[in-house]
């Protein structure tokens, strides 16, 4: 694997596909260091770095007696089937089937990435898409995080596509795809079938670094064309559906990770209605799809919350 690239060769593997100022931007906000963990960087922010430290937390669920178990259910990664209707779909792509991995913070756990390619081994699949979030910090060291993914790169069949979440850097896109993944950075792609196209596109982390673009990303893509968005996180939702886009797959709230009994999850971490934040809806004509992670944050337990991997079959609306 070679290393990261600088400012200057990262500006020249993506000339013509990324502009300087998004370039530029991008580098800048990530050159600050750890994001806040509530996504805020007012008053609280000191309290949200005790709060949320993986020390409290860790020590307040051995207390409960809930931290060994909550581990060994992190690594219980269940397959989600989702139908997913989009309006126009051509025939030929009825019964199409997308593989989708979100949150998979690589590095917090060694047997993680393990388990994530015992899941998906033997699942029948067209093509696999990721949004987002494969280094467990938000800042640091990328090398173990893209060491481990391209053990899961190895495991996916077909054609693997991508977008950035709010811990990725972008310095990691030339080295996705080495592996075989198309990162799509506000930018689109097709995919054909029998002579019929289904157009597939993807934003930048719209959460913390704010740079996702759904009206550039659809450039290009004919009005009645059917067309999928990948998003790291929900929050693009109203600007998706107003792009055109016919449906949206998306991640990051970890569906909460952590839920009381009866699964009612505790914090999100996300600007918008819970009702969007974990598994299927809809809004305005858009099919969207939440998943809860196949990772965690912040600590590698999960309580009432199991982790996912989810097969969405496409049909028509």
């Amino acid at each position: 694997m070679r290393g990261l690239p600088g400012d200057d060769e990262l500006r020249r593997l993506l000339a013509g596909r990324v502009d300087p100022a998004h370039i530029d931007a991008r580098l800048a906000l990530e050159a600050r260091g750890p994001q806040p963990a509530l996504g805020t960087r007012l008053f609280l922010e000191p309290l949200e770095k005790w709060l949320f430290s993986d020390t409290v937390l860790r020590g307040a669920l051995t207390l409960l007696g809930l931290y060994h178990a909550g581990r060994r259910n992190a690594l219980d990664i269940r397959v989600t089937s989702n139908r997913l209707a989009l309006r126009g779909l051509p025939p030929a792509f009825r019964g199409y089937k997308l593989l989708q991995l979100s949150d998979l913070h690589l590095d917090m756990n060694e047997e993680l990435p393990a388990a994530i390619v015992r899941r998906v081994a033997g699942i029948e699949y067209d093509a696999a898409v990721l949004t987002g979030d494969y280094r467990y910090a938000t800042y640091g060291p990328s090398e173990p995080s893209l060491r481990a993914l391209a053990r899961v790169r190895a495991a996916l069949a077909g054609p693997v596509y991508a977008v950035l979440g709010n811990h990725d850097s972008l310095r990691i896109v030339p080295l996705l795809e080495d592996m075989g993944v198309r990162v799509l950075l506000n930018e689109s792609t097709v995919l054909e079938r029998s002579g019929e196209r289904l157009f597939l596109a993807g934003v930048d982390d719209p959460h913390f670094f704010r740079l996702a673009d759904p009206r550039r990303a659809r450039a290009g893509i004919p009005a009645t064309a059917p067309s999928i968005l990948l998003a790291h996180s929900p929050e693009i939702y109203v600007e998706a559906a107003a792009a055109g886009f016919d449906a949206l797959l998306c991640g990051h709230t970890h569906g909460g990770q952590i839920r009381l009994p009866g699964e009612i999850p505790l914090l999100y971490n996300a600007r918008c209605p819970r009702r969007i934040c974990a598994g299927g809806w809809t809004h305005d004509g858009l099919a969207g799809y939440t998943s809860v992670g196949a990772g965690a944050s912040l600590i590698d337990v999960r309580l009432n919350c199991p982790p996912e991997v989810v097969l969405h079959t496409l049909a028509p609306a």
